[in-house]
């Protein structure tokens, strides 16, 4: 599985890395879908290979000690399910 992209209201750049098992994770999707915003993902866990090391040395950049969810809203990176950072950060 690749970076897979969800249709919306284009709020920026908005990049989610995510478990695919991630209960937080998952919550996180939803709220990004509730709020209507375009955004991309990618479950790392089912990643292999090259794939999956390019994606956590970008997780390890924003996020040291690769948490997840990882979010990177326009260069700003909120990790965990952070609800009301999330939508601070995504108001139009």
């Amino acid at each position: 599985m690749a970076v897979e992209h969800v249709p919306g209201r284009d709020a920026g750049q908005i990049m989610l890395y995510a478990l695919s098992t991630c209960v937080w994770c998952k919550k996180t999707k939803r709220l990004l879908e509730e709020l209507g915003v375009a955004y991309d993902y990618e479950y790392v866990d089912l990643l292999r290979g090259d794939v999956r090391t390019k994606s956590m040395d970008v997780v390890r950049k924003w996020n040291p000690a690769c948490n997840f969810p990882t979010l990177i809203i326009n260069n700003k990176c909120i990790i965990g399910f952070a609800e009301d950072e999330i939508r601070e950060a995504l108001k139009p």
